[in-house]
């Protein structure tokens, strides 16, 4: 049996990387992963069976067979047991099924050949795995699939958990926290079940912060210029004394694999004229908002290509496009959108040059995506992170922000408004010029010297020279 304690003197690093269930959970790995794998580290990428939705298995089939030097390490998760928490939410279920079943991978890990130099793993179960890599005497290392900000907000939460102003006003209200290094945050901004002692999420986020004190690193999918202001606070511990260093290494870079859903439809229309909407592979607006945004991009008339999503699992999505918006507004609008549904390339979407706009959920692979292709942002956060990745957005100046819209589906936004701001979006030559300065900096910190690639390429090289000695 192959030891754990290092790997074969002289050979490449070995990482095995470890990601939790979703698309927004998933991509970044992948695209670490095949960052690793082409920077001459051995991989091995850990896969949870089964995945909650059929995006993510035709996704991971597609990676692994376009990318066949990385090896796939499959575990089966124990039968799902009841949980304590009262959710139906898939993938927290999905998350405490998972955090469950680690222990199964020590023989797994054990016996892999060259021995680990170290994991990489989602937050969601970094405790588990921290636990698990301390077993098998490798370190252990994070990778946040979250904005800086955000998860400024998530290492913060201990504290603000003992609020009860905070608690008491979570999800609306006037009332504002103060992060050390970050300024004044909306308590509006904060998903109400962060605040909930009884609620998978904030139970889940509480237990795993106190891993983020014994990683040896945090990487993150976001670059220095990007959020300047959350990653030096970060590091400076005024958020968190004794955090683990955080390791900006992104914008991580985008990955070939099979697929055929690229839109000839697109090569047809003027550059920068088509507004790209979509909310992500977990946001599923209400019947009557998807209604109102039908009308609000006819009456835009702007050329749209619309992803629609109506279930929040693909899996239960049995409805067909002129089921959701209707045969009339298609027919109405042929000559001028797509309505298509599934999981697309975003990423591949977002890099056509007819590409002009972009209105988003704001997930944080959303945001630096568009900020890596230079795409200006409407933003439209519906929960999680997302509105104070919206604000990264807004500070930034790559994007508009209409926070009356507000989120959760609290209000039925108006189609003429939406008309009004996706307009404003397509015309605007300001926030045009921003996304592409934006874009600039992302390729400047990707370079050989940029801030990003030093930072991987350090990691890197300190794997190197553990196994030397």
């Amino acid at each position: 049996m192959a030891t754990t304690t290092k790997s074969e003197k002289g050979a490449p690093p070995h990482l095995a990387l470890f990601p939790c269930a979703g698309m927004g959970h998933l991509m970044p790995f992948l695209r670490l992963a095949a960052m690793l794998a082409s920077r001459g580290c051995n991989v091995t990428f850990i896969t949870a069976q089964p995945t909650v939705s059929a995006a993510e298995s035709d996704h991971l089939s597609s990676f692994f067979s376009t990318h066949p030097h990385i090896k796939r390490l499959e575990f089966q998760l124990l039968p799902y047991k009841k949980s304590k928490f009262l959710t139906d939410d898939p993938f927290f279920i999905q998350f405490e099924a998972i955090d469950n079943s680690v222990h199964l991978l020590h023989p797994l890990l054990s016996c892999l050949s060259p021995s680990l130099s170290a994991i990489v793993a989602d937050l969601p179960v970094a405790s588990s795995v921290s636990q698990l890599a301390s077993d098998l005497s490798i370190s252990t290392y994070t990778l946040i699939t979250t904005s800086a900000r955000f998860f400024s907000l998530v290492v913060y939460l201990p504290q603000l958990a003992q609020d009860k102003n905070t608690k008491n006003n979570a999800g609306g209200g006037n009332v504002y926290i103060e992060l050390p290094g970050l300024g004044p945050m909306p308590v509006s901004s904060i998903p109400p079940a962060m605040l909930d002692d009884n609620n998978f999420f904030a139970v889940n986020i509480s237990t795993n912060v106190l891993s983020l004190f014994k990683v040896k690193g945090i990487l993150m999918n976001t670059f220095d210029w990007f959020e300047a202001e959350a990653i030096q606070a970060l590091n400076s511990s005024g958020v968190a004394p004794h955090l683990a260093p955080i390791l900006p290494v992104g914008p991580l870079e985008s990955f070939e694999i099979e697929q055929a859903s690229d839109f000839p439809w697109l090569d047809e229309q003027a550059p920068e004229s088509v507004v790209f909407i979509s909310f992500g592979s977990r946001t599923a607006l209400s019947k009557d908002q998807i209604r109102e945004l039908a009308t609000g991009l006819e009456k835009s008339e702007c050329t749209f290509l619309w992803v629609l999503k109506a279930s929040k699992v693909d899996k239960d999505d049995k409805e067909g496009v002129e089921d959701i918006v209707g045969e009339s507004f298609l027919g109405r609008t042929k000559k001028k959108g797509i309505v298509i549904k599934g999981w697309v390339n975003q990423e591949q979407i977002l890099a056509h040059p007819a590409i002009g706009g972009f209105v988003s959920h704001c997930g944080w692979n959303s945001v630096i995506e568009a900020a890596r292709l230079g795409v200006p942002i409407l933003a439209w956060p519906q929960h999680g992170d997302q509105r104070i990745n919206a604000e990264v957005v807004e500070k930034v100046g790559f994007g508009l922000w209409v926070r009356d819209w507000g989120w959760m589906g609290e209000k039925l936004v108006d189609g003429n408004d939406i008309a009004d701001r996706i307009t404003e979006l397509m015309l605007s030559e300001n926030l045009r010029t921003r996304a592409k300065e934006v874009k600039e900096k992302a390729r400047q910190a990707r370079e050989i010297n940029g801030s990003s690639e030093r930072l991987l390429q350090g990691l890197i090289d300190s794997f190197k020279s553990k196994e030397e000695t």
